[in-house]
């Protein structure tokens, strides 16, 4: 069992403690940090760990032996690199940055310190996407050429102060905190992105703002790419690939269709798993040298890098070359 500490006990922090701790065989945590300790003081007696204002005590304390953070953008950098040098496996919800000098920062402080380094991308545990990536890698689909993808929700309605309405810590509307799923789910199925065009228009600002940002991508590959986030509407996640022997197209988590053809389409049905446990264990994999962590430091890189290319796109209203992972 690996004792953990858990920084940031926002909405996201508090589902992790909620996936893992009295359920996971793996890991729980044994200490938790946040900016005001007296405000998560019963939080924390109810789900049995210890409440601290400082990252600091935990990376001192012998007793946590991997740190998950769950804490705003713009820390991840200063973060990942202490715990690196307090030699503690780390685990860290997306975006692993905002740019990717920052990201390199931290791949490089992890792999000096020779600590395990996470991101938090949950969708990949999906089933669904686990068996899109099957379906593309066994080639069954041809060469691929195109990719498609949409993911909204309403979970911006439900936040109506704090960091997360930053431009700064969330910046190109939906993209960071629902259209990051979607590219990184581009980058696990086709490589690194080469270029972003991108289109945000805001209808309604914060505290519940409602924009849409539209955004064309051309992979390394050669592959053309599409995808969309919307702010705020009921949650929809559609990932679609086309190749030239047909096409497969997953719909939420539980919901796969591939098209080969004039056949018949094949549906999959999955029954639904807790991704933030599921990415949670793959940690604990990788900390007790298991398996590695199913995100490598190149697909991290490489999501970084075009989450960064799109933005500084929406910014400009150009075409943007994305930085080589």
């Amino acid at each position: 069992m690996i004792d953990a500490a858990i920084i940031g006990l926002g909405r996201w922090g508090k589902g992790f403690v909620e996936a893992v701790q009295g359920k996971s065989e793996r890991l729980r945590f044994v200490r938790g940090v946040d900016r005001s300790a007296d405000k998560i003081r019963d939080y924390a007696a109810q789900h049995g760990f210890t409440p601290t204002e400082s990252l600091a005590d935990v990376l001192c304390d012998p007793a946590v032996t991997a740190v998950v953070l769950a804490t705003p953008h713009s820390l991840h950098r200063e973060q990942v690199v202490a715990c690196a040098e307090a030699d503690k496996p780390v685990f860290c919800e997306k975006p692993l940055a905002l740019r990717m000098r920052d990201a390199r920062r931290m791949v490089e402080a992890c792999r000096a310190a020779g600590v395990v380094l996470a991101v938090g991308h949950n969708r990949r545990f999906w089933p669904s996407f686990r068996t899109l990536r099957e379906i593309v890698a066994r080639g069954e689909l041809g060469d691929i050429l195109h990719i498609e993808g949409h993911n909204s929700n309403e979970n911006s309605n439900a936040v109506l102060d704090g960091w997360r309405l930053s431009s700064e810590e969330s910046p190109a509307g939906g993209m960071t905190g629902a259209g990051l799923h979607v590219l990184d789910g581009f980058v696990s199925l086709l490589g690194p992105a080469r270029r972003a065009h991108a289109q945000l228009l805001e209808r309604k600002p914060p505290p519940v703002p409602l924009d849409s940002l539209a955004v064309t991508l051309e992979f390394a590959n050669g592959v053309s790419g599409q995808m969309a986030t919307v702010r705020a509407m009921p949650l929809f996640f559609r990932v679609h690939v086309f190749g030239t022997r047909g096409s497969a197209e997953l719909r939420g988590e539980t919901e796969v269709t591939v098209r080969l053809g004039s056949a018949p389409p094949r549906r999959f049905e999955f029954a639904p798993v807790d991704s933030q446990r599921a990415e949670i264990e793959a940690f604990c994999d990788a900390v007790e040298g298991r398996a590695p962590y199913p995100i490598d430091a190149g697909q991290m890189l490489a999501t970084v890098a075009a989450f960064e290319a799109v933005v500084r796109a929406c910014e400009t209203g150009t075409t943007v070359d994305v930085e080589p992972a």
